[in-house]
């Protein structure tokens, strides 16, 4: 077994009919659907669009009032102008601003964006962690001077 790892991330959605339309205008395509829950294939992993209600019920705790915001998504980008366009991609399929794209104190570029849910994403730019061309993450090994 690998310990570290996430394979399906699932977001409680309070009106999933909107939020599946939301993320099909973000260019997002579906790789599966059933009653009650949609699921993107995203680079070796899975985002999942599940009821809010329906997901309470599912992890044992029915009626439990689950929240948004206390942790962000995050997709990166090879240059700030990739970052600038996928804000304005989200602000136009319906995300609300919460932060535009700015240069930022450990010297990258970032901004943010909420679903219409309140989850929220960030855009970023991150010049110490290189990309694959398929857009995927590997963090760099770490310096001899790193502790």
């Amino acid at each position: 077994m690998i310990p570290q790892r996430v394979t399906l991330i699932t977001l409680g959605v309070a009106d999933l009919p909107r939020s599946r339309a939301f993320y099909g205008r973000l260019g997002w395509r579906e790789a599966q659907a059933s009653e009650g829950i949609v699921v993107f294939q995203l680079a070796g992993q899975a985002l999942a669009l599940f009821g809010r209600e329906a997901l309470a019920a599912d992890q044992g705790r029915p009626g439990a009032a689950l929240g948004t915001g206390a942790m962000t998504l995050a997709q990166n980008f090879a240059t700030r102008a990739a970052v600038d366009a996928a804000h304005a991609a989200a602000l136009a399929a319906g995300a609300t601003a919460l932060k535009p794209p700015e240069e930022v104190f450990w010297g990258g570029y970032s901004g943010y964006w909420s679903d219409p849910d309140g989850h929220v994403w960030e855009v970023a730019m991150n010049p110490f962690w290189p990309l694959a061309a398929d857009g995927s993450l590997t963090l760099p090994a770490p310096s001899a001077a790193t502790p």
